[in-house]
């Protein structure tokens, strides 16, 4: 099934469109509106999904305004935000990195953002949101150790893989000390921000984040022909006309701040970075870095997630970092042994 076409625009501009991809991207998509939804109407005071399009559209009753924008609308708002910064800055990661397991989680960036908020938790006894502005410090900071230290005339996947690895493990050590040196109840705030949570977060953290959504993801998509390029190496992309290194460290910035951003305001969830750009390629069987799609997947996941952690344990529901944490765990230990029988690790 032939799924390109080609579209010329009345000046002569031709544009070739992947009709699967961009059916893939409306899917994924309106999966995660759909997904948001239902979970605004889950919870103590259930609200059925008809009802929560009339309160969203401003015909609901005093009751369910205070409930639905109050309350779990923001809290949707972030995990959107949040998964789609994490699908986004996946793809990115792997497709500068050209390895499937090039995402923030392997690299470290999770870790130094951890970092980060645990030094102003442990340190400073800091407010939300300065933990939050600490956890996007520790990332930018990881970040850039891990390009500087694996530059050399460029920078290659695997050698990035391999520092970050390391770095990961540097990091690692230094939030378990951190966690030794703190007091209970530090120490207990800091465990639970380390889950990754969505639990009580509210309008404070999403305007931050839209705002920088709003900058970075046209900036990034805006690249996205230099990324297709790049992936194919740098010596293709010279000839091409890519200004390789300026592009690659533009959209790693990007991917650092996506990360770190995500992770300010919603704690280290785990394995959304790894395997939504996956997923995405998988369904829509197009090469490239498919940054729509990752996005789109992202914020699906991530509120499916959230989802199935208030229905399926109810009252004692498990914070979507557990959920994102298991799920992505068996897809990364599929994913090992399926780029093993090919050879490729």
């Amino acid at each position: 099934m032939k799924t390109n076409r080609a579209v010329r625009s009345p000046g002569g501009l031709s544009v070739r469109l992947d009709v699967r991809a961009l059916t893939v991207v409306v899917v994924l998509l309106l999966t995660a509106l759909t997904a948001s939804v239902v979970l605004i109407g889950t919870g103590d005071f259930p609200i059925p999904a008809g009802d929560v399009l009339r309160t969203l559209v401003g015909e609901g009753n005093a009751g369910q305004e205070f409930i639905v924008t109050e309350l779990r609308l923001p809290r949707v708002l972030v995990g959107l935000l949040v998964g789609a910064s994490l699908g986004l800055g996946g793809a990115l990661f792997q497709s500068i990195s050209r390895n499937p397991l090039g995402s923030p989680d392997v690299l470290g960036l999770g870790q130094g953002a951890t970092a980060g908020a645990l030094t102003v938790i442990v340190l400073f006894s800091g407010t939300a949101g300065q933990v939050a502005l600490g956890a996007l410090a520790g990332g930018l900071v990881t970040g850039f150790a891990i390009y500087a230290l694996a530059w050399k005339r460029g920078v290659h996947g695997y050698r990035l893989v391999l520092v970050g690895i390391g770095v990961s493990a540097i990091v690692t050590a230094v939030n378990g000390y951190l966690l030794t040196k703190s007091d209970i109840v530090d120490a207990a705030r800091a465990v639970v921000w380390m889950t990754g949570s969505l639990d009580g977060r509210d309008w404070d953290q999403v305007w931050p984040l839209l705002a920088l959504c709003a900058v970075l993801v046209p900036l990034v998509l805006a690249h996205g022909r230099g990324l297709r390029m790049l992936e194919m190496g740098d010596d293709v992309s010279y000839a091409l006309g890519v200004r390789v290194e300026r592009v690659r460290l533009l959209l790693m910035l990007s991917a650092v701040l996506l990360t770190a951003s995500a992770t300010a305001a919603a704690g280290p969830v785990s394995f959304v970075a790894l395997t939504a750009p996956q997923l995405a390629r998988r369904l829509t069987r197009a090469p490239g870095p498919n940054l729509a799609a990752s996005l789109c997947m992202g914020a699906a996941l991530l509120v499916t997630a959230d989802w199935v952690s208030q229905r399926a344990f109810g009252a004692e529901q498990l914070p979507v970092g557990v959920v994102t944490g298991v799920l992505g765990g068996v897809y990364l230990l599929w994913l090992l042994v399926t780029e093993r029988r090919a050879g490729r690790i």
